[in-house]
């Protein structure tokens, strides 16, 4: 049997561990110290489902006076799909509902596609609001080696700023490349994407550069990311596996007779099937379909470490490197934390 009832100081040990298997524990959340907040505050409830007295799932409920929070929403994995963590949203939505309050917040990654599907099936919706948050204190010191996130990075007084190499390339003469094809039984199709949308364009940029931290696209006005992509000297070649895009690559010829590699990569779950190589000599070949007098790329530290040795395998020559400092794009919301 398995019912829902008011925490109770014995369910300490249970909660902790159905966190940790919910992937919901954080060095830098204390449950002790959370759930003594919660049990001391009248505008917080926190209910636990119990089965054979195991924890299996818990939420808790507060309210600043005006509107209610959702935090520690868990359920245990064996349990998940049989109607628990809407049971417990529910409960937590009467609680909420008995105090007087009419809106109910919380707050899910946006890469937790799981948890969005599942609040947007019990009639969440986004709402378009900046979060924006402050440590006023560090609940203890971080794992030796982890990397923190950058809010916390500023209240620890951290270092908040990227620092990365660029390694800038070139070719001076076509090179000699044996024909690389797509890989075995992959039907494979590329086209360029002439005038391109802005939404199609971030679309493929903040898919293939989430992970290596492409940041600088991401700042720039609709109006003038299209000056760019539309101008016929820039040409966004797409390529396309079983009739998905899976990556791209970016000609900027406004410069000729040197044109430049301007971005090349794969969306993440592309990457590893052998797809790079295929990209990148489609790339080379059609950009010395031009006649260049030169052909350039750079790279940064921070790009997937293939990236530099697939480039002089290539035929590209390093020909200068650039340390660089910015500000952490993550703390100004530019990229994900």
């Amino acid at each position: 049997m398995l019912h829902l009832r008011d925490y109770e100081d014995g369910d300490f040990d249970g909660c902790v561990s159905l966190w940790q298997r919910c992937g919901l524990a954080a060095w830098y959340n204390d449950p002790k110290r959370d759930i003594a907040l919660w049990q001391d505050s009248d505008c917080a409830a926190m209910i636990v489902a119990v089965r054979s007295d195991e924890v299996v799932g818990s939420i808790c409920c507060g309210h600043d006076g005006h509107r209610g929070w959702l935090y520690a929403v868990a359920v245990d994995p064996a349990l998940r799909g049989t109607g628990l963590g809407r049971r417990l949203v529910r409960e937590a939505e009467d609680w909420l509902d008995r105090q007087g309050i009419l809106k109910i917040q919380l707050m899910v990654r946006e890469t937790n596609r799981q948890a969005l599907g599942f609040y947007a099936a019990l009639g969440y919706a986004h709402t378009p609001r900046a979060v924006m948050a402050r440590w006023l204190a560090l609940p203890g010191d971080p794992p030796e080696g982890e990397a923190l996130p950058p809010d916390i990075a500023v209240a620890a007084g951290r270092e908040t700023r990227l620092q990365f190499t660029i390694t800038y390339l070139e070719m001076t003469e076509r090179p000699q490349l044996a024909q690389v094809h797509p890989p075995h039984r992959t039907k494979v199709a590329l086209m360029r994407a002439h005038q391109p949308t802005v939404s199609f364009y971030r679309f493929l940029y903040d898919g293939v550069g989430e992970d290596y931290t492409w940041w600088y696209r991401r700042e720039m006005s609709d109006g003038d990311l299209a000056a760019i992509i539309q101008d016929d000297r820039v040409e966004v070649f797409v390529l396309y596996v079983e009739g998905v895009p899976a990556g791209y690559f970016e000609l900027d010829r406004r410069e000729e007779p040197v044109i430049d590699l301007a971005y090349f990569g794969l969306l993440p779950q592309f990457v590893g099937k052998g797809l790079g190589p295929y990209l990148l000599y489609q790339a080379v070949e059609q950009a010395w379909s031009y006649e260049p007098q030169r052909l350039t790329v750079n790279t940064n530290t921070m790009d997937h470490p293939k990236a530099l040795p697939l480039y002089q395998k290539f035929g590209f020559r390093p020909y200068r490197q650039e340390k660089v400092t910015i500000p952490d794009p993550r703390l100004s919301g530019t990229l994900p934390a």
